[in-house]
């Protein structure tokens, strides 16, 4: 049986558009990879390409997947003839909708948005589509080339083509979709950013040490990597975007970013992409 041919747009060329279009790339489906910004393009290139060796080395990426590039624009409208799209820009409503509402109106009627968002409602998202029934949320965990679960929300308007169109994608790329209903959060973010919220809180009251914190999360609970190494991972800036939309949309206080959280915000220490969160890292990280 013949597979079906995929074309992806990636819209954001920041840490997570660059990585899920390494996932891409990698099982053999052609990118262009959109951004406005010049120089966010040129990291994202250089980020790809360490990526993928890395994927490779590592084993993640299969063997004999066809030889294809990722394409670099600063132009939406390049996106027309995509099969889908994969809106992976800020972690902010207001410009979600904009890039949803200006792409809708450059793709071809049936083909699948797709939002990757942490935390925004994806039938909030879909109101700015011209075709709400098109749009889709997933939430990619970082890295998206090593972690094969994918967390797909369905949103009230989200039709069954576009269902269907978001397994045939993750297919194609060797991924497992988890269908959730549309919520604040959803399910990963959840239960994991308000956790590593407290993680931050315990390290700010004084009770331990980050590295006792995730030592014990690990060692006691099974958490791989750590609520602390997690938000290093996930970016603290993105973190505290995340949580501050869950406090607004749920009122749940223990969604509001602690002061450590906000103060590393501050002083720009968010991460791995910067060289330095909760812990140091070595090499270029962006």
């Amino acid at each position: 049986m013949q597979q079906p041919h995929h074309y992806l747009v990636v819209l954001g060329a920041g840490v997570m558009g660059a990585s899920i279009a390494t996932l891409a790339v990698g099982h053999g489906v052609p990118v262009t990879l959109i951004d406005v910004n010049d120089a966010k393009l040129a990291a994202a290139e250089s980020r790809i390409a360490g990526e993928l060796r890395l994927a490779r080395l590592m084993g993640a990426l299969p063997e004999h997947a066809p030889g294809v590039t990722v394409t670099t624009s600063g132009h939406l409208a390049d996106a027309a003839g995509a099969t889908a799209v994969v809106e992976a820009v800020t972690e902010d409503a207001d410009i979600k909708e904009k890039v949803l509402t200006e792409v809708s109106a450059v793709v071809a009627p049936g083909t699948v948005l797709v939002s990757n968002t942490s935390s925004i409602p994806i039938d909030e998202l879909a109101s700015a589509a011209a075709r709400p029934a098109e749009v889709i949320g997933t939430h990619f965990m970082n890295p998206p080339y090593l972690i094969r679960t994918v967390e797909v929300i369905r949103g009230a308007r989200t039709g069954e083509q576009a269902l269907a169109a978001i397994h045939s994608l993750l297919g194609a790329l060797r991924r497992q979709p988890v269908v959730v209903r549309d919520a604040p959060g959803f399910v990963t973010s959840r239960l994991l950013h308000p956790m590593i919220n407290n993680a931050a809180r315990v390290v700010q009251e004084g009770t331990a040490t980050v590295e006792d914190v995730d030592t014990l999360m690990q060692g006691c609970l099974g958490h791989a990597t750590g609520p602390l190494r997690t938000a290093d991972l996930i970016g603290i800036d993105n973190l505290v975007d995340s949580l501050r939309v869950l406090h607004e949309r749920t009122g749940d206080p223990g969604c509001l970013p602690c002061d450590l959280l906000l103060e590393k915000v501050r002083a720009g220490d968010i991460g791995r992409k910067s060289g330095r969160g909760f812990y140091t890292y070595q090499g270029d990280m962006s």
